[in-house]
């Protein structure tokens, strides 16, 4: 939405909302001053915590005022001047001339780019839905869950919303899923100079998620509701305390330029590094996943690292998150249209056919619109391309 009534550099730069005090409302029966954020605010808070309120530049402690995140509204109870903080009475409202600023704890920008799942949803109900429309009657809570279906979608296949989470590795090797994971891009340790090493998948090893509980005779055991028990996982402790470098051997100083001495080393160590598996040959360490329990498991040397998990997120994790790029603003609408005449009865065949076709159409412009190819990163990769191999 554009920014209707103020400046950039205080609504999306600075991330600030401004009123004065005239703009408090006057209740004799409840005489407090009232403030409302605006609807063309970029990001209004969710708690009193996302922000601070400053009167007339002094900073006011939040049991000055009460945070209404449903109406978005600020009502002040008391003010503080100085050294001194005062009851607000019916003779005491904040004068005309006060200033009253709200400022964002944590700034987010970019965001125009993206338009709401709400602006979709009555953008939706306004152009489509109603008589002489393409849809004569739609719930707004069909629309909805059609338009959060199409989100997880688009968040895959065209918009690809990349998340970062940074995290330590602690003695259990272990970190859970992100709440709105969909798949892994890349995990990367990072070290003391916060560049990033990639931390492959291990295939010669497994994260299971049970281990069951035998007896003697290897018979499983069974609890009295009639369920297996389970246990630690046997397999899990011996990864952790197995030293990787194992897998591959110690590296040598000059293995960055092997390819030079590639058959003196084969004759003189024969058996040493012929035939090695390139996927071990690494100093980066290793990671596992349990789908079931939702958790990542690594190497023995990653404990104590700060890891970086890059992912693909489904885009419902909080009602913020949940937006499209404008770019693929007209493929959202078309996957409605489809999706919602689809479900429909007595909807002829040949009209669900020609709005699969405009879907199709209009999500695959949506994802040449958004690729991230550039030509000079791919010229830059491209001349690294004639330097020799390394490990």
């Amino acid at each position: 939405m554009g920014l209707l009534g103020s400046t950039k550099a205080f609504q999306y730069y600075n991330q600030r909302h401004k009123w004065l005090g005239s703009e408090g409302a006057t209740n004799n029966s409840v005489p407090r001053s009232l403030f409302t954020f605006a609807t063309d605010f970029t990001h209004t808070p969710a708690t009193e915590a996302d922000f601070i309120i400053t009167l007339n530049g002094q900073e006011q402690p939040r049991n000055n005022y009460a945070y209404d995140v449903s109406n978005k509204t600020v009502t002040f109870s008391k003010i503080t001047s100085g050294n001194i903080t005062t009851t607000l009475t019916s003779a005491g409202e904040l004068l005309t001339s006060d200033i009253v600023i709200a400022e964002l704890l944590t700034q987010v920008l970019g965001d125009y780019r993206y338009i709401s799942l709400k602006d979709v949803v009555n953008n939706f109900m306004v152009g489509y839905v109603g008589d002489g429309k393409l849809i004569n009657t739609a719930k707004r809570s069909e629309v909805l869950f059609y338009a959060k279906r199409c989100i997880q979608e688009f968040n895959y296949d065209i918009g690809r919303v990349e998340k970062i989470q940074e995290i330590e590795v602690g003695p259990n090797l272990s970190i859970p899923m992100p709440q709105d994971y969909i798949s892994y891009v890349r995990l990367s340790w990072a070290d003391t100079a916060g560049v990033e090493h990639i931390i492959y998948p291990a295939r010669f090893t497994s994260r299971p998620s049970e281990a069951i509980l035998q007896d003697s005779d290897y018979n499983y055991i069974f609890s009295q509701e009639g369920d297996t028990i389970t246990v630690d996982s046997v397999t899990i402790d011996r990864f952790n305390d197995f030293p990787v470098n194992n897998l591959a051997g110690t590296v040598n100083s000059d293995d960055y330029f092997y390819n030079q001495n590639y058959h003196s080393e084969r004759i003189a160590n024969p058996g040493l590094r012929y035939g090695l598996d390139p996927e071990l040959s690494q100093e980066n360490g290793v990671f596992t996943i349990d789908e079931l329990k939702g958790k990542f498991g690594f190497s023995s040397d990653i404990s104590g690292k700060i890891i970086t998990l890059k992912y693909i997120s489904d885009g419902l994790g909080t009602d913020k998150e949940m937006k499209i790029h404008k770019f693929a603003e007209e493929g959202m609408y078309k996957s409605l249209v489809y999706n919602m005449l689809s479900s429909r009865a007595m909807v002829p065949e040949y009209i669900v056919n020609r709005y699969r076709k405009e879907k199709r159409a209009a999500m695959r412009n949506a994802k040449l619109r958004l690729s991230q190819i550039k030509i000079s990163e791919v010229s830059q990769v491209m001349r690294g391309k004639s330097k020799q191999i390394k490990h």
